[in-house]
């Protein structure tokens, strides 16, 4: 489990996250959702100690990260940020295989190409793994970074806003694959997502943000209403049922 407590940071005498407490379920995907600008990258890179935090204290399976070294870190926990621009000339299967840097230094051995091959048959992406990055896809440059984050086999997988550059086809193969992470690989998944109704389909639990504070978190079915959601966004909306899940009207 994680933990985040009283999580705070400013920039100048801009409060961009302010006092944030709010648990994070094991084995299970948690969206965070909100306006532009409420903080939740913001959040997403304290956690990852990507950032320092000004105040407050963030536990994972009951250590305080403060207390460890970033490579140990890095071992429990992987983060894939928003703005990956790869320039370099490298092949799909070096970037992946920057995964296992946190035990190997570079040095890979037989148990990292194990990994490092997994990864990339998980991604679909074993036929394209010789392809230099600079010549793919917004959705297979995503893929192959989704394919590093696997490599790193970490317990706690955080991804900021996962479907950037992403069509309607490839935004809902990395959700399902994002899913899959949860229910066939066991991982924790954290997500910054602005879709409400991809956060709703496929997400456990909902943390919702609003000018740097915590609006609220709980399940889908608990934080998905029509009363929450037009007050966090501040439009109306309606919302609709089917095969049990919830989707948001908004057009």
């Amino acid at each position: 489990m994680m933990e985040i407590k009283q999580l705070s940071k400013k920039y100048g005498q801009k409060k961009v996250v302010q006092d944030i407490t709010v648990p994070i379920r094991k084995g299970e995907m948690t969206a965070c959702i909100g306006p532009n600008g409420a903080g939740k990258s913001t959040l997403l890179e304290m956690v990852s100690k990507l950032i320092p935090s000004d105040t407050g204290e963030i536990y994972i399976d009951g250590g305080e990260i403060r207390t460890w070294k970033q490579n140990e870190l890095a071992k429990r926990l992987s983060v894939l940020k928003q703005s990956n621009i790869m320039s370099m000339r490298l092949t799909i299967k070096e970037l992946v295989s920057f995964g296992r840097f946190p035990y190997t230094k570079g040095r890979l051995n037989q148990h990292c190409y194990n990994v490092i091959e997994k990864s990339l048959n998980y991604m679909g992406l074993n036929e394209l793994s010789n392809q230099y990055i600079n010549t793919l896809s917004g959705g297979q440059l995503q893929r192959a970074m989704i394919a590093m984050v696997l490599a790193q086999d970490t317990d706690y997988i955080l991804l900021d806003e996962p479907l950037n550059n992403l069509d309607m086809k490839y935004s809902v193969q990395m959700m399902k694959t994002m899913r899959g992470m949860v229910d066939d690989l066991g991982k924790t998944v954290i997500t910054v997502i602005h879709d409400i109704n991809f956060a709703a389909a496929y997400a456990d639990n909902i943390i919702a943000m609003k000018e740097g504070k915590l609006f609220g978190s709980g399940t889908v079915d608990e934080m998905v209403t029509k009363e929450i959601i037009e007050e966090l966004f501040e439009i109306n909306i309606d919302i609709i049922e089917k095969e049990s899940k919830k989707f948001v009207l908004y057009y």
